[in-house]
């Protein structure tokens, strides 16, 4: 059975101004109303909650405990009300001004060139702000709400994602590097004392246990191009996307290690919409596009 509510928005509204302005006359100039008629908006969810939410102690309104309970479900109330009010603004003018998109640099870039081709096509007046992003950086920026779409390893939790690309990563060097040279399978002791290349995360928090293999030198890069470049200069040793570095393979500038089979890693990558609810037709389009591409190259 559905339960009528009794209580409107702006009276809870009214009850989260005076916690936060501190008092009643506060609340109703942060509002822009009367002091009474804020004094009634709390007094009737008083009223019709059977509960006191304020204690008056001298001018200033102090929440009681059930007051407490109170106000943290109204500003969840009151925030939900807000997003459901934007998602049908959005809705209603049709396809979004502007897209986040957050895409782990392991996804191949001419894969994402095609995807952001194919939607601008369709959809010429949307701005697209791509985030390149590294390990952490594709959650935080989910979190942060500066992605709508993202790419990512790792589904942060309070998202879903759907299974996108399975990712090969191959561990390479230049034919000139040291370890080329020993002449036969190498195992994990011989790569310690080499340097070992990667790209940083960017992400604010750093993991240290994010590193594919514990060795006495490293170069970690801001970009996954330099740190490439690093390893056809002969510098050290990487697992990059094969993807990446088709050419430099394909002309001898990098050359698979042989480890056994341990040179071949595989990586998932998940696509996530920040707010399935909530998304406009032109993240929803930007999905599928990007589910279609990756899915035509694996095919």
């Amino acid at each position: 059975m559905t339960v009528t509510p009794h209580l409107s928005l702006d009276q809870w509204r009214a009850l989260i101004a005076v916690v936060e302005a501190g008092g009643y006359a506060q609340a109703a100039e942060a509002l822009f109303k009367s002091q009474s008629a804020v004094t009634y908006a709390v007094q009737k969810i008083e009223t019709v909650l059977g509960v006191k939410a304020f204690e008056i102690h001298g001018r200033k309104a102090v929440l009681t405990p059930t007051g407490h309970m109170l106000y943290r479900r109204a500003l969840a109330l009151v925030a939900e009300a807000g997003d459901l009010e934007q998602a049908a603004r959005k809705l209603s003018a049709g396809w979004e001004a502007e897209i986040g998109l957050a895409a782990e640099v392991l996804f191949p870039p001419d894969l994402l060139l095609e995807a952001l081709a194919r939607f601008g096509a369709e959809a010429p007046r949307t701005r697209i702000e791509v985030i390149e992003s590294v390990l952490g950086g594709t959650a935080e920026a989910l979190l942060g709400g500066q992605a709508d779409v993202a790419v990512t390893p790792h589904i942060p939790p309070g998202f879903l994602g759907t299974p996108l690309l399975d990712m090969p990563l191959l561990a390479v060097a230049s034919p000139d590097h040291p370890l080329h040279q020993l002449g036969r399978e190498l195992g994990e002791k011989d790569l310690r004392p080499w340097r070992h290349l990667q790209v940083r995360a960017t992400g604010s928090v750093r993991d240290r246990r994010s590193t594919t293999v514990e060795v006495e030198q490293r170069w970690t890069f801001g970009s996954m191009a330099m740190s490439i470049a690093a390893a056809c200069a002969g510098h050290g040793f990487a697992w990059y996307p094969e993807a990446h570095i088709l050419r430099e393979l394909g002309d001898g500038r990098l050359k698979p290690l042989p480890l056994g089979g341990a040179e071949l890693r595989r990586v998932t990558l998940y696509l996530v919409i920040a707010d399935p609810d909530c998304a406009g037709p032109g993240v929803r389009r930007l999905a599928e596009i990007l589910t279609e591409v990756a899915t035509g190259a694996s095919g």
